[in-house]
C-alpha cells in the first residue's frame, strides 16, 4: 500500500518554486506527480514522490532552505475540518495528540510522539516512506510547519530549546537560524524539538471546545483505517519507539490505540507480523545511524535496542554480510 498525503501538506510549493525562477509543473512531472492533483489541497498524492520533488527542487534551485521557505508561507493552521479542530484545541499538547489521531486525514507518512522528561519534553517527528527515499527537505518542511503552527498557537510563549535533525548540516544556516530562532542540532538521533513542558500546556487563547466538538463530529467518521493502514501505523510507532528502547508489542499496541490481540490480527490480515516489522525498521535505522560517522558503534547498538555490542554485531553481520566496522569503512572509501 502506497503511503499518501493530502496535497495541502505541500502548500507553498508552487509559489516558492516560481519565486526561485523554476517551473513547478515541469518539476512535478519529473517525479511522476500530477501537477493538477498537487495544486488541489484536498487531493491525495504519493508521499515518496513528494519527498523526491522537494529534494529535486532544492537541488535545481541550489537552495538548502527551500522547504523552510515553503513552511514560511503557512500563516495559520489553514482551512478544512481537521485544521479547524487543531487550531481551537486548548493546548499545544492537545494539538499534537489530535494530529496523531487524525493523521489519516492529514499525512499518512508523518509520525509524531511526545516524550516527557520532567520539566522538558521532546517532540519527535518521523517520515516513514519507502526505503531509500530522500527525506531531508521533507523533514525540514514538517518541522518548519510544526514550528509555524506552534508559534501561531502560542505566540511568544513558543520558545523551543533546540531543534534536531538526523541529517547533516547545510553549509549555510543563516535562514535556518532566523526561521527557528533556537539552537540547531544536526546529525542527531531524532528529528524534532526539545522544549519546556510548560510550553505544551500553555493555554491557547483561541481555544473553542464547542467548535472542536463540532469539528470532531465531522472528522471522526472520515478517519477510517484498514489492515494495511494498521501495518503502516505500527511501522511508524516502531520508528519512534525503537531508539527509546520502548518498541515492545504492548507499548506499540498502546501507541496505535489497539489491544495487542487486535493489532496482531490486523497485521496478519495485512500479511505481516510485528516481529517482521521490527526487523525491517531496525535494518532501515541501522543504515541511518551507521551512515553517521559521529556515532560510535556502541551507541548505534543501543539505539537499535541492543544492550551488548556483541549481540548487535552478530545481528548486523547476519543482515549485511559484514561487520558494522567493515560496513562503515566501505561507506567511507
Amino acid at each position: 500500500m502506497e503511503t499518501m498525503l493530502r496535497s495541502v501538506a505541500m502548500s507553498g510549493f508552487f509559489d516558492v518554486t516560481r519565486r526561485l525562477g523554476l517551473n513547478p509543473i515541469e518539476l512535478a512531472q519529473q517525479v511522476g506527480l500530477d501537477a493538477a492533483a498537487l495544486a488541489n489541497p484536498d487531493d491525495r498524492v504519493p508521499a515518496a514522490a513528494c519527498c523526491r520533488l522537494l529534494e529535486l527542487t532544492a537541488d535545481k534551485a541550489s537552495c538548502a532552505s527551500f522547504a523552510l521557505q515553503m513552511a514560511g508561507t503557512r500563516q495559520t493552521f489553514g482551512t478544512g475540518i481537521v485544521n479547524i479542530l487543531l487550531a481551537h484545541k486548548r493546548t499545544l499538547r492537545e494539538v499534537l495528540v489530535a494530529a496523531a489521531e487524525y493523521r489519516h486525514l492529514l499525512n499518512e507518512a508523518l509520525a509524531i510522539y511526545v516524550e516527557d522528561a520532567g520539566e522538558t519534553v521532546t517532540i519527535r517527528e518521523e517520515l516513514v516512506v519507502e526505503p531509500g527515499t530522500p527525506t531531508k527537505q521533507a523533514i525540514e518542511l514538517a518541522l518548519g510547519v510544526l514550528a509555524r503552527h506552534s508559534s501561531a498557537l502560542l505566540g511568544d510563549n513558543w520558545k523551543p530549546r533546540a531543534v534536531h535533525f538526523t541529517h547533516a548540516r547545510h553549509p549555510d544556516l543563516t535562514f535556518h537560524r532566523r526561521f527557528f530562532g533556537c539552537p540547531l542540532e544536526f546529525g542527531s538521533d531524532f528529528n524534532g524539538f526539545v522544549c519546556a513542558a510548560a510550553d505544551l500546556d500553555y493555554p491557547n487563547p483561541a481555544a473553542d471546545p464547542e467548535l472542536v466538538r463540532y469539528a470532531e463530529s465531522l472528522a471522526t467518521p472520515l478517519n477510517v483505517t484498514g489492515a494495511d493502514s494498521t501495518a503502516l501505523e505500527v511501522r511508524k510507532a516502531i520508528y519512534l519507539l525503537l531508539p527509546l528502547e520502548q518498541a515492545t508489542v504492548e507499548r506499540v499496541a498502546r501507541h496505535v490505540h489497539l489491544s495487542v490481540r487486535t493489532m496482531q490480527r490486523q497485521l496478519e490480515a495485512a500479511d505481516t507480523r510485528f516481529s517482521t516489522l521490527v526487523e525491517e525498521v531496525r535494518r532501515e535505522l541501522a543504515v541511518r545511524y551507521m551512515s553517521n560517522p559521529r556515532y560510535p558503534i556502541g551507541r548505534v547498538a543501543a539505539l537499535l535496542g541492543y544492550s551488548q555490542q556483541g549481540s548487535f554485531t552478530k545481528w548486523f553481520t547476519s543482515q549485511f554480510r559484514m561487520t558494522p566496522r567493515d560496513w562503515r569503512n566501505s561507506q567511507l572509501t
